[in-house]
């Protein structure tokens, strides 16, 4: 929503046409934001280049990919116990579907040249790239991977001024947090009340989306690849 806000165009790629992708649509519209939906399997790199050129189409070209395809572990399971299908599942849509989308959209934006559009990608990643959390291990691995995606297209394509940015968020109220067997609303909340994050809050879908919109904006000018937390303070290092 935040980036509807900002007079930004939405293309939503997704699984499913579902019920929640048009509610989701309709929101935007009310924003005042021309959306489309496409689907489509992120982890379908064969399908990429006709994916990436149909949301380039949509709208004229694209300002900005959001790269934030992801989802978490089928079941907890630490090094010892877990499965390589659990591993390739996560790391093929997290990781390796974002790199080879981001490829289709980068060789696409380098090849507008166009000086007055500010262009920009942002991979949305987690507190996991760089926490060691033992019962989600390839989600750790999925996200430390993603960071370092994000740092390798930041620097290659910096003097085309296509800027690469990562965000980082922290514990952040999503379905994916609180909803189903397994998830970790309970340790989240605990975490919280122990003053393990300095803002005592769960983050709000909103505080990742105000951020991403302020980078898609150009609002870090002179920035690139950096990683931009959105976690209350979760990450800062204290003696």
């Amino acid at each position: 929503m935040s980036l509807a806000e900002r007079g930004f165009n939405i293309v939503i790629i997704d699984l499913h046409d579902d019920a929640a992708a048009r509610d989701t649509l309709a929101a935007l519209r009310e924003k005042g934001a021309q959306a489309a939906f496409l689907q489509g399997d992120i982890a379908d790199i064969d399908n990429h280049a006709q994916l990436a050129q149909a949301a380039w189409d949509a709208f004229g070209g694209v300002e900005c990919l959001v790269n934030n395809a992801g989802v978490a572990p089928v079941e907890l399971a630490d090094v010892l116990s877990l499965t390589p299908e659990n591993f390739d599942r996560n790391l093929n849509i997290n990781l390796r579907g974002n790199f080879f989308f981001a490829q289709a959209i980068a060789r696409l934006m380098a090849q507008a040249q166009n000086e007055e559009t500010h262009r920009s990608m942002v991979f949305i990643t987690s507190i996991a790239a760089n926490h060691v959390s033992v019962a989600i291990p390839e989600y750790c691995v999925s996200k430390a991977g993603l960071s370092m995606v994000a740092g390798l297209f930041a620097l290659t394509l910096a003097h085309t001024g296509i800027q690469v940015h990562e965000v980082r968020p922290g514990f952040i109220r999503t379905a994916m947090t609180t909803q189903g067997e397994g998830s970790p609303t309970e340790a989240i909340e605990a975490h919280i009340a122990a003053g393990h994050v300095p803002m005592n809050r769960w983050g709000e879908e909103g505080d990742v989306g105000a951020t991403v919109a302020m980078l898609a904006s150009g609002g870090l000018p002179f920035s690139v690849g950096h990683p931009v937390y959105v976690d209350g303070g979760y990450g800062i290092h204290t003696a």
